[in-house]
């Protein structure tokens, strides 16, 4: 079937139909650090709404599987592609169509990177608010595929919180206009928030207008704080939120993460054993909202320190920002996304203790202390996952469901922990959920094998792909 199929996408897109070993190669993989066994089929650049909508025709006659694709960025694997299988890259789809600064939107296509996107809204004084950590390479395009949150989330949400509608292409090539312009708007179901986060399964986004913010006056602090074990920086980050104040960014880094950041950007040692929390305020009230941070810190045992330099604190954030590319030099990390009720964080890192103990392993982890998103790294060697690491992986998962929590945070469930799916879902959501996915695509074709697949314990996961250290 494949000649068939390609000798059609060349006909219908002519050169944006690429089947180069290199390109191939490049989409086995994501950011996760992980591959697919094989190459994918052809990798399809699109450059219009229209190239979609050929392609997925095309795969939609010929029932031949599609993966969507970004930059790549993912940390769960739903962007790897196989054997068979379309790759339909959106990446030239990057251009803003329209910005309304008196009705706080724009309208975007999903290639632009956020840091690119925020560069276009500055001038108007306005600013896109999701900020993942990988910001300057992730597309906007995969923030809305995998509900992506970040560094801002505590205090400015998620990227379902920040998207007013959406421009869909189903797996049969039909184009859906979902949610609306206005502020307000409760028209039907909210298929908006539904594609939101669904990773490919339900269609392809092409267009998407978004809801800005005005950029606020006022000189952004950032407040360190260091402290002796983790635990105590968990309870101090608790304190934080329990004190009323509402910062912009709030992160956690325990002493490995710390050392490991500090090895990776040659900076001076830290002092053993030292966990620490990075927050920044920002708007009007900065200043005295971050002295307020500074004292409860300081009660709860937090050395401090309080900068309102601009280039400071840029600095300081970038510590946590090469979070990840730290972790790559230590091996393949698998970097889990688990989330819990932010009063439960230090219970959270009790039971991560306690599961390095059990399984004889360490767990670097970073959290978003903000809105108590946890992201620990189990480190491994080679392309097998050992045995006890899947077992303290499926540990520390239940862990986070036991305290009120969830399996992901913000990565997404992709390939990677769709085993655990049905664990959080239960068996009768976990069905109906597919049932809905079946509503879009009766025929199965798009991300065949991502999120709802059940993966078999012990299961190894795809094999390692050394080109590229996950986003910083």
């Amino acid at each position: 079937m494949d000649a068939p199929v390609l000798k059609r996408l060349r006909a219908a897109l002519g050169d944006r139909v690429d089947s180069s070993p290199a390109a191939l190669d490049a989409a086995r993989a994501d950011r996760s650090g992980h591959a697919s066994p094989a190459p994918p089929l052809a990798v399809v650049h699109a450059e219009s709404t229209e190239d979609v909508q050929a392609v997925l025709r095309i795969a939609h006659d010929t029932g031949t599987p599609v993966v969507v694709r970004g930059a790549g960025t993912g940390l769960a694997g739903a962007s790897i592609a196989g054997e068979g299988e379309i790759v339909l890259s959106t990446l030239r789809l990057r251009r803003v169509l329209e910005v309304r600064p008196d009705d706080l939107l724009a309208v975007v296509e999903p290639g632009i990177l956020n840091a690119e996107l925020d560069e276009v809204l500055a001038p108007h004084g306005l600013w896109w608010p999701p900020d993942p950590a990988s910001r300057d390479i992730s597309t906007v395009g995969g923030n809305i595929a995998t509900g992506a949150g970040g560094l801002l989330c505590a205090k400015y949400g998620v990227v379902r919180d920040s998207v007013l509608a959406l421009d869909l292409v189903l797996a049969d090539g039909r184009l859906l206009h979902l949610g609306h312009r206005s502020v307000k708007g409760v028209t039907g179901l909210d298929l908006t928030s539904l594609v939101i986060g669904s990773e490919g399964r339900l269609g392809v986004v092409v267009g998407a207008t978004l809801k800005l913010r005005r950029i606020e006056p006022g000189t952004p602090c950032t407040v360190v704080a260091t402290f002796p074990t983790v635990r105590d920086a968990a309870r101090a980050s608790a304190a934080v939120t329990a004190s009323g104040a509402q910062p912009a960014i709030m992160e956690l880094m325990d002493a490995r993460c710390v050392a490991a950041v500090h090895a990776l950007l040659e900076l001076a040692p830290p002092a053993a054993s030292t966990a620490q929390l990075t927050i920044q305020t920002d708007g009007r009230s900065a200043a005295v909202e971050a002295e307020q941070i500074a004292t409860v810190l300081r009660r709860a045992g937090g050395a401090v320190a309080v900068t309102d330099d601009p280039v400071e604190g840029e600095e300081l954030l970038r510590i946590r920002r090469s979070m990840h590319a730290a972790m790559a030099r230590l091996g393949t990390t698998l970097i889990e996304d688990v989330s819990v009720p932010r009063s439960a964080l230090p219970e959270m890192f009790d039971e991560i203790a306690r599961i390095e103990q059990v399984y004889g392993i360490e767990i670097p982890t970073v959290a978003h202390a903000g809105d108590g998103n946890l992201h620990p790294n189990f480190i491994v060697q080679g392309p097998e996952v050992p045995e006890r690491i899947w077992q303290a992986a499926d540990d520390l998962f239940r862990a986070a469901l036991r305290l009120g929590g969830t399996l992901t945070g913000e990565h997404g469930i992709g390939t990677l922990k769709s085993r655990w799916l049905a664990d959080e879902l239960g068996e009768d959501q976990w069905a109906l959920q597919q049932e809905i996915v079946r509503v879009f695509d009766p025929r199965g074709i798009l991300a065949p094998g991502r999120v709802f697949a059940p993966r078999p314990p012990g299961a190894a996961l795809p094999e390692p792909h050394p080109a590229e250290e996950p986003h910083a």
